[in-house]
């Protein structure tokens, strides 16, 4: 690489690229509200009837083929696609309206009506994708094939971070109960893509050391490591100003980056620190290293770190059967924990400039998918509209927008599409989504690529 072209991959966003601007918010166009984003990412899509959704016409429509006029013919999976008929099953579960704000939920939530009026529901969310793999890669790049960088990794390029001795992207993962051998995830998932590598998330593991070799071995004291680091740093330079390539540049402060980790992971880690009444609120699971009930307590506290996007990936909402069941465990292991990271934030005063949202990858078909009974039946992909929620700073509290037909299978009122909610997210973040480009085989790519409109309605 000749002067003149690594000169203009440093500049602008690039600099923060190669570490040279750390910390400080490069893309920031607008005011910010939120400091920083917890995306609790419900792999394998929950059905929107079961939570959110409330359609109390269905039962007369219980066990009858779904009309035509509501289809249209609209594709299907190979999993349904050769049913002979498409019976309506509505979910047997009663909702009520909660809090001052009225928000409508499942009774299968046990705590979530406890913060109703923190939440902004979103019942109109529709995405391109119908099965797993591509619209869990569209959520988390905007692009369904995979390669792209993820909504994280833009987030670290553009914004930096906000603490030196922590990644500006962390993900955890853990199993529900609900279905514990559902899809699997991919670490391009939480990848950067044509970005440089420093800004992939660093996965925390669900047990021994958070982070590979952070220990150091027997025989090795800080000193030393210190010593052994600077060493490799000068011979890194010697390669960086004879190339200019800027994973050169990467390697040298993911290498700091990690030493600084090996003193403030540890610490994080330790729960033992916090109150036997935080522990409650969290639920039993929570000192399970790996489970939601865990991650999410270890969210709130690399907010406290200063981890600018922090993603907790929970498996096991793939309902093709046995869904009253299997939906029961996974709000077994949500429900608890996800109230009290929002309850555990606000009285810390930290829900004023973090954002939280939950949601999966697309919704669940009105139709059983199999034989329907009374107790038991699934349903299949649908990705023409499902339900999220976010909750914390810049979103409106107490809220529903958007609407479904009769039958959930359909919008009917205020779509809001991926793009959207990414374009949405940045915009509460300080970034015009718009602006936040890198040049890449020819062209400027963005996480919304060349589509997304603010989601108005949400905004506080």
């Amino acid at each position: 690489m000749n002067r003149r072209t690594f000169l203009r991959s440093a500049t602008g966003l690039g600099l923060a690229a190669l570490g040279l601007l750390e910390g400080e918010a490069q893309a920031a166009t607008l005011p910010p509200k939120v400091k920083r984003v917890i995306y609790l990412f419900q792999s394998g899509a929950p059905s929107q009837f079961e939570l959110f959704d409330n359609k109390p016409t269905l039962e007369k429509y219980r066990g009858q083929n779904l009309p035509e006029s509501v289809r249209k013919g609209q594709r299907l999976t190979t999993m349904t696609s050769g049913q002979t008929n498409f019976p309506t099953a509505p979910s047997p579960y009663a909702f009520k309206k909660h809090g001052q704000s009225g928000v409508e939920l499942s009774d299968l939530w046990k705590h979530l009506p406890e913060v109703a009026d923190e939440l902004c529901v979103i019942r109109s969310m529709h995405t391109e994708a119908i099965n797993h793999d591509p619209a869990i890669t569209f959520f988390q790049t905007g692009s369904q094939l995979a390669g792209r960088p993820s909504i994280g990794s833009w987030l670290s390029y553009g914004l930096g971070t906000l603490n030196k001795d922590m990644p500006a992207y962390v993900v955890l993962t853990s199993k529900g109960s609900g279905r514990p051998d559902d899809q699997p995830l991919y670490d391009r998932l939480w990848g950067a893509g044509f970005l440089p590598t420093q800004h992939q998330g660093v996965k925390l593991r669900n047990s021994g050391d958070p982070v590979l070799y952070l220990s150091d071995p027997p025989g090795v004291d800080r000193g030393m490591r210190r010593e052994m680091l600077d060493e490799l740093g000068a011979l890194n330079k010697i390669k960086l100003g004879q190339t200019g390539d800027p994973e050169v540049a990467t390697r040298i402060s993911q290498y700091e980056l990690a030493f600084r980790m090996q003193a403030s992971v540890p610490e994080l880690a330790d729960l033992t620190k916090e109150s036997q009444a935080t522990l409650e609120m969290y639920g039993p699971d929570v000192s399970r290293p790996g489970s939601y009930a865990h991650n999410c307590l270890l969210a709130r506290r690399l907010c406290e770190k200063g981890v600018r996007f922090i993603q907790l990936f929970h498996m096991g909402w793939d309902h093709h059967g046995g869904l009253p069941n299997a939906i029961k465990g996974q709000l077994k292991d949500t429900d608890q924990a996800t109230t009290a990271l929002i309850k555990d934030l606000k009285q810390r005063g930290m829900l004023d400039d973090t954002l939280i949202v939950w949601g999966g990858e697309f919704g669940r078909t009105v139709y059983s998918q199999g034989a329907l009974s009374m107790d038991n039946y699934g349903r299949d992909h649908h990705p023409r509209c499902f339900s999220l929620f976010l909750a914390g700073a810049g979103v409106k509290h107490g809220v529903t927008i958007g609407e479904t037909d009769e039958f959930s299978y359909n919008i009917a009122r205020d779509p809001v599409s991926v793009h959207d909610l990414h374009a949405t997210i940045l915009h509460l973040l300080g970034v015009d989504h718009k602006r936040l480009t890198y040049p890449y085989q020819g062209r400027d790519f963005r996480l919304t690529d060349v589509y997304g409109e603010l989601v108005k309605p949400i905004l506080a």
